[in-house]
């Protein structure tokens, strides 16, 4: 007994997968720099990478605010000192609060603003040391000093953790990928074999049931070598 394909079928079904997949990532994606504020997997990856990239130089950029306060500049001086000396995207969102403050937004509502479009817990700390140093009149250098201090002890722990950690992850990720890896070897030695096995219905769900354990495996192994700092 013979077991004839249309070589379409596949070809159909596998650029409809494909697409889908595709779309799915890169749904929410705009064509622009900056935030991308999508719901899409690629738009929150893009927007985690640029917030990562904030935070590792945030304490380069309290300790350029602290040197100008130092030399006698003004908060907002010392503001332009990063937007003049800064690497993007750190340059960039202090530029944009620079600018808000220009077309009359008040200091504190653009600082709020900045933090708000950031994201990012270390920033919201910088922030409301600084609007409270405002009203209470505390030492903003000293402040800043400390705050860097604390920033790099934390990444320091983190680089540490993520370093013990990458043998669990590459061990989820080869774990994941090695079933649809065998699956195409087998496919590529014995076509005839496997494909009916494949297009058949206990075929289909043999392989809905291998990526549904495969995906719950590795959400396990995440949830296992992720840690807070």
């Amino acid at each position: 007994m013979t077991f004839d394909i249309n070589p379409w079928i596949p070809a159909v079904l596998f650029a409809a997968s494909a697409g889908g997949i595709v779309w799915y990532f890169v749904s929410g994606i705009k064509i622009k720099s900056g935030w991308q504020d999508g719901k899409g997997p690629l738009a929150r990856w893009l927007d985690s990478r640029r917030r990562e990239a904030f935070n590792m130089q945030l304490p380069e950029a309290l300790s350029t605010m602290s040197n100008a306060l130092r030399a006698g500049f003004s908060i907002s001086q010392a503001f332009d000192s990063v937007v003049d000396r800064g690497e993007a995207p750190m340059s960039e969102e202090f530029a944009i609060l620079r600018q808000q403050i220009q077309v009359g937004m008040s200091f504190e509502d653009a600082l709020e603003s900045m933090s708000q479009r950031v994201g990012s817990d270390d920033l919201t700390l910088v922030t409301t040391s600084i609007l409270i140093s405002r009203k209470t009149g505390g030492n903003v250098t000293e402040i800043f000093d400390r705050i860097s201090e604390t920033i790099r002890g934390r990444m320091r722990i983190e680089r540490k953790i993520r370093s013990l950690t990458a043998q669990g992850r590459l061990q989820g990720l080869i774990v994941s990928l090695m079933p649809i890896l065998l699956g195409a070897v087998m496919i590529a030695i014995k076509p005839k074999m496997m494909l009916p096995f494949i297009f058949s219905a206990k075929g289909g769900l043999c392989l809905l049931v291998m990526f549904c354990l495969i995906a719950v495996g590795w959400l396990l192994i995440r949830k296992i070598i992720r840690i807070d700092v």
